[in-house]
């Protein structure tokens, strides 16, 4: 399995803001934080306010807060929302599929459940597991904001 670029960026907006809990942060901001261009980031957030996962404030004091405390935000709900598909392998895709196989394969089975126990185990964590009081003072630190 493997996340795209968008869902990967949109983990890291939530992490950033729920280490500022106090603040709303700027894309910008993020960006400069993890070297990710602004136009990517301007996309990522407008879907993750779109989602209900931040709240957007335009402007000249604008910027984004989490919605939500951290422990309200399941990591497998925000892959499920901001991954496009989950199309592991092509047959999992009707529109796009050429296996011939596809109409008695044994495998798609177990590949669909293993996707499931993947986004399921994910669902076990929220923001506040990965982020949490203790780990936001350091993560702040690595990424050169404290």
């Amino acid at each position: 399995m493997r996340l795209t670029k968008h869902t990967d960026y949109a983990l890291r907006v939530l992490m950033f803001a729920a280490c500022n809990p106090d603040r709303s942060v700027s894309t910008a901001e993020i960006g400069e934080a993890f070297a990710i261009s602004t136009h990517h980031l301007t996309k990522v957030v407008h879907r993750l306010g779109k989602e209900g996962f931040i709240v957007l404030k335009r402007g000249r004091t604008g910027g984004l807060r989490l919605a939500t405390t951290p422990d309200q935000i399941r990591i497998g709900e925000v892959v499920r929302r901001t991954e496009p598909d989950f199309h592991a392998v092509e047959c999992f895709d009707r529109e796009s599929n050429t296996c011939a196989l596809v109409p008695r394969c044994a495998l798609i089975a177990p590949l669909r459940k293993a996707m499931e126990a993947f986004v399921e185990e994910l669902d076990r964590y929220t923001l506040a597991d990965v982020v949490g009081p203790r780990r936001a003072p350091e993560y702040l630190r690595l990424l050169g904001r404290r």
